[in-house]
């Protein structure tokens, strides 16, 4: 859990009853009062709740009360500054049955954070954003996935025009377009900047330059990070001098500091700026001579070759970093700066990715649903897409989970067959830098995505943790069915896929024979499809080799669906039953019975002696 809620960190809990600490359990920073004692998993604070919330709210991102929502209110009033600053606060009634996002909902995190919350207690999450009941992401939070800054402008006036319904103009000029391909229909984004149609109430700037205040509507900017500043510098240049360098180069050429992805140089010269970039939490991407010098630069430099052994550093080093032609443009070619009296001088050029730099780790969630309905999903798994940036899966299972999606989620829907470019899609975002739930039904171990993704990335160099892997299991296809007709996977049992598009026939017949003559009982998965009818009439002759026919069999299709259906049968009779690639097939074992509409395989205790 904590893993998965690691941008709230650090996150503490406060409950001042029995039954509100045992609400928040879940919760591994977790405050009492004295008064209650000391309760195995918590920490108690002494003297009053409100001096201690004083200590708690400028070091932690998120605080969640089990608490009355008007006590929660009268203290945290006091410490309340602006919703750029203020940690998400989230009130959980003691029946756990809401959690309220009450503070900082967008910039803190909050309502993301209620959402998790209730999908882990089971609760209903009140959102009273009106961004969130437009099912918009909202204007401060919509370049957060990709790492943009936020820059100067009228947050709260363009938020408003949202709100209001009224149309938002955007200009973007850099930076990932994907947000706008995830709205939802019916919004009031305009993406047209020469329509005479619309009059904007506010204006979105998505925009490596720093824009003028001065604007005709209210209007915001935001910076994807997508400037490299190629540095290259004199042994002993004070960093005062490199960063006034920047800073000058950057207002010339009306460029947003936001906008910086980070620095580059030689990496004779890295050890000199590593400090700056350090503070500044720039990265820092260093280049040997040798591929400096292979770049085409416009200024290049025979007395600089002779230092360092290649005719460009600056130049060479930021087109580099962006990712070298064609892909980067050089912006600014490099400008020398000294200073009177002051040691060493500095070379600055700027160029522009045409991807920004997320700044952020990526992950990859692996996710098994279930059969399908909500109520069937792990806690675990829920939390995870609710939480992810983006959501990768084959279209059917995307739907399933709809009720769970929020806001600004960028969600990719495949249609079948098309598992290997679903794990190449999420994989790719991932080393971008989002978290990405990559989603399959039933147990994403188990005939799922999983080992599919996982091939992948070994085959691609992973280094086994960038990005990292989380696995969240669900409840499989077979147990599901078995659970629909009774008991019948009670003894020893096994699975079989049925589909030969990745396995030869000759290895799945040969595991058939195995499964039969073993007696276990057997769950037949992607039995037949509509050009794939021979392989499940195979599988029948098979088992009644080893197998009486009058074996009990379960039918069970779209199991825990609107359209589910179950029959049972017998070996003989199963394929009279429709069978598709929705359906599961049991086969029980020779001590499989059935009673009424039950599957039972008999696990043995009666036989034992008292």
């Amino acid at each position: 859990m904590i893993s998965l809620w690691r941008e709230f960190q650090p996150l503490a809990a406060i409950a001042v009853t029995s039954t509100a600490t045992f609400r928040l359990q879940f919760v591994t920073n977790l405050w009492v009062p004295a008064s209650l004692g000391n309760i195995p998993g918590t920490r108690v604070y002494q003297g009053s709740l409100k001096e201690h919330l004083a200590t708690l709210w400028s070091n932690h991102r998120a605080l969640i009360f089990c608490l009355a929502t008007g006590a929660v209110v009268r203290l945290i009033a006091p410490l309340l500054k602006d919703k750029s600053r203020d940690p998400a606060v989230i009130v959980i009634d003691e029946g756990g049955k809401f959690v309220i996002s009450l503070c900082s909902g967008h910039q803190g995190g909050a309502d993301k954070l209620a959402k998790l919350i209730a999908q882990q207690l089971g609760a209903t999450p009140i959102l009273t954003g009106a961004s969130a009941a437009l099912q918009l992401p909202g204007v401060d939070m919509l370049g957060v996935p990709f790492g943009w800054q936020r820059g100067p402008g009228d947050w709260t006036e363009v938020s408003a025009a949202v709100v209001r319904r009224e149309p938002v103009q955007v200009m973007q000029e850099v930076g990932t377009t994907l947000w706008q391909k995830h709205l939802p229909e019916g919004h009031q984004f305009s993406f047209h900047l020469d329509n005479d149609k619309i009059s904007p109430k506010g204006r979105i700037c998505v925009t490596h330059r720093q824009l003028s205040p001065e604007s005709d509507i209210p209007q915001v900017q935001w910076h994807p990070r997508v400037l490299w500043v190629g540095i290259g510098c004199e042994r002993g240049t004070s960093r005062q001098l490199i960063e006034r360098a920047i800073t000058e180069v950057m207002q010339a050429h009306g460029l947003a500091e936001g906008a910086i992805a980070g620095v580059a140089t030689i990496d004779l010269k890295a050890d000199e700026l590593a400090e700056l970039c350090r503070d500044r939490l720039f990265p820092l991407r260093s280049f040997p001579a040798e591929m400096l010098r292979s770049v085409t630069v416009p200024t290049p430099s025979n007395v600089v070759e002779k230092a360092v052994g290649t005719p460009s550093v600056a130049e060479a080093a930021a087109l580099l970093a962006a990712g070298a032609e064609p892909e980067a443009s050089l912006l600014v070619a490099k400008q020398i700066f000294r200073t009177a009296g002051e040691l060493g001088a500095v070379t600055v050029a700027i160029a522009r990715a045409a991807v920004e730099y997320t700044g952020r780790r990526g992950k990859l969630l692996l996710v098994g649903i279930g059969p399908g309905q909500l109520d069937q999903i792990t806690p675990a798994a829920q939390t995870a897409i609710v939480s992810a940036d983006a959501l990768v899966g084959y279209s059917l299972y995307i739907d399933l989970i709809a009720p769970l999606l929020r806001p600004g989620q960028i969600v990719e829907a495949f249609p079948i067959t098309r598992e290997r470019q679903r794990g190449e899609r999420a994989i790719e975002l991932a080393n971008w830098g989002l978290t990405v739930a990559v989603i399959s039904s039933g147990d994403c171990g188990i005939y799922g995505m999983a080992g599919l993704v996982m091939e992948q990335l070994r085959s691609s160099g992973w280094d086994g943790e960038i990005p990292i892997v989380e696995v969240l299991p669900g409840i499989t296809a077979m147990q599901a069915a078995a659970a629909k007709v009774g008991a019948p996977l009670m003894h020893d049992f096994c699975a079989i896929s049925l589909s030969d598009l990745l396995t030869p026939w000759e290895v799945i017949e040969k595991r058939l024979h195995a499964a039969a003559q073993a007696d276990f009982v057997t769950a037949l998965y992607n039995p037949k499809s509509a050009n794939r009818t021979r392989q499940i009439v195979t599988a029948q002759q098979i088992f009644l080799q080893y197998r009486k026919p009058d074996t009990p069999v379960a039918i069970v299709r779209s199991v825990y669906r609107e359209s589910e259906q179950i029959t049972l049968t017998t070996l003989d009779k199963f394929l009279e039953i429709p069978i598709d690639m929705l359906t599961t097939v049991l086969i029980g074992n020779q001590s499989t019975q059935t009673h009424g509409d039950w599957m039972i395989t008999p696990r043995g205790y009666l036989s034992q002696s008292p």
